[in-house]
């Protein structure tokens, strides 16, 4: 039993006459009548009643209609999608993402998609530390993430944001009303920060900001997430270098001070395995071309 000939069979039960079913189908009448007899003897049973006059469906024939036109319609859906998941309009892609460094690129990237690419399905995994993004990204698990790397081995990057450090304190500190601070008004002052052996690039630029400052930095207490480390900042376990976006994590308590100088800054990218041709990818990285900002240098 062909698709091509259950099309025929529709075509006929529909028309009730040959020809016209066969000019609907744009073939000549000989082959449908072929097409009918072969179907017919597929099945073992009679579809049609002819005559000279007329062409009626049989009992079995009016059963097997329904049938037969469930078979196309699905088939229908399967070819369109296919081909839909060809062009990458119909899929799912995995984004792992790290904390506030993604505040304002995964809202951008994740609604364009949505509004863009419907049959998309978007898959976030976070928030996570940049290392374990991108070795995810690596090892095939995740397919696309926002991390804080510059050029990692093997894979392919985007640049789209540069976050500056500010220091974070609770508004009781002596630093709180300061329109300032600079790296080395910090060096006695009591930290909180990511955990060392997590991969997190936040923790390695404030500890390499302050060496450079011409001090070790007190790590008294860490904390895996950003709502947790402003958290302790606003109870005044200690203050905190943290990304400008971690602005949007609005605590009561806590106050963000610019460093002064040139601020330590953290370049944010967009990161996917270098010479993936998933279709789907493409799509969504297309829409990441057009949507997310590209930083001016």
């Amino acid at each position: 039993m062909e698709l091509r000939h259950l099309a025929g069979f529709v075509a006929v039960a529909e028309e009730l006459h040959f020809g016209r079913a066969a000019a609907r189908l744009h073939m000549s009448q000989p082959p449908l009548s072929q097409q009918i007899r072969l179907l017919e003897r597929d099945l073992g049973v009679a579809l049609f009643e002819r005559s000279t006059r007329s062409v009626q469906l049989t009992a079995a024939g009016r059963t097997f209609l329904g049938a037969a036109r469930d078979v196309l319609a699905a088939a229908s859906v399967a070819r369109r999608a296919a081909w839909a998941a060809g062009r990458g309009e119909v899929g799912r892609v995995s984004l792992g993402f790290a904390g506030a460094s993604s505040a304002v690129t995964l809202p951008l990237l994740t609604r364009a998609v949505a509004a863009e690419l419907p049959g998309i399905e978007m898959a976030l995994h976070g928030p996570q530390y940049s290392g374990e993004t991108v070795g995810r990204i690596a090892e095939g698990t995740l397919d696309l993430g926002f991390a804080t790397v510059s050029k990692p081995r093997g894979l392919a990057t985007r640049l789209v944001r540069r976050d500056r450090l500010m220091v974070a304190v609770a508004d009781v500190h002596p630093l709180a009303d300061r329109s300032e601070v600079s790296l080395a008004d910090l060096a006695d002052e009591r930290f909180v920060a990511f955990p060392a052996a997590r991969g997190s690039e936040v923790r390695e630029l404030f500890v390499r900001s302050c060496l450079e400052a011409g001090f070790m930095p007190a790590v008294v207490q860490e904390t895996p997430d950003s709502f947790s480390l402003l958290a302790m900042v606003g109870a005044g376990v200690g203050i905190a270098l943290v990304v400008e976006a971690a602005r949007s994590i609005r605590l009561d308590h806590v106050v963000f001070v610019p460093l002064s100088g040139s601020a330590p800054i953290l370049p944010v990218s967009l990161v996917w395995r270098h010479g993936d041709d998933s279709a789907v990818l493409q799509a969504v990285l297309d829409v990441a071309e057009r949507v997310l900002p590209t930083p001016d240098d």
